[in-house]
């Protein structure tokens, strides 16, 4: 998840959508406009297997609106297997969580995907992106660019967020969740 637009590229709300891109490149696939499903998408074949890649075009808010449809488009029945990436403010900076269901933590994407599948048993890989500072505003915060050690700790997770994605999709939730969570 991420938002759409120049202005949100970097910040650490999209970091979600970095990963996306992160796949995409290392399985040699361009993200396409699908404006029917609200999203520039890309399909890979891993060791074998499907593997769709989608960034929703809605702002974060609004990410069911594009996450309901692109279900039903690539016929996903076990939600296990729609994995959604996003940031996460309770986690430290480059630290990365696969998790099955559970909660929204109150993320507002994640409520909004809830709110249109009418489920939330979906996974989710939450990258941290660690808490504002001092009086800064957590809006602020997710929106703004990260400082340059940041940066450096956000890439390594960025290239774990898409291990993980990867390892759910050839060994399962499980398995990524023993791997990762550690």
């Amino acid at each position: 998840m991420g938002n759409p637009g120049a202005e949100y590229a970097g910040t650490r709300h999209n970091i979600g959508a970095d990963v996306v891109a992160r796949l995409a490149a290392r399985h040699g696939v361009a993200l396409r406009a699908l404006r029917a499903q609200r999203s520039l998408v890309a399909e890979a074949v891993v060791g074998g297997r499907r593997l769709a890649l989608a960034f929703p075009q809605t702002y974060m808010n609004d990410s069911g609106l594009a996450v309901a449809p692109l279900v039903r488009r690539f016929g996903i029945e076990d939600l296990n297997m729609l994995v959604v990436v996003h940031d996460e403010l309770d986690l430290p900076v480059g630290r990365i969580q696969v998790k099955a269901g559970g909660g929204l933590a109150g993320h507002n994407g994640l409520k909004s995907i809830k709110a249109h599948l009418h489920r939330d048993d979906f996974s989710r890989i939450r990258v941290g992106i660690g808490k504002p500072a001092g009086r800064q505003q957590g809006i602020d915060h997710v929106l703004g660019p990260p400082s340059k050690s940041e940066r450096t700790e956000l890439a390594v997770s960025v290239e774990l967020a898409a291990d993980a994605v990867e390892c759910i999709l050839s060994e399962g939730v499980v398995a990524a969740q023993n791997r990762f969570n550690g």
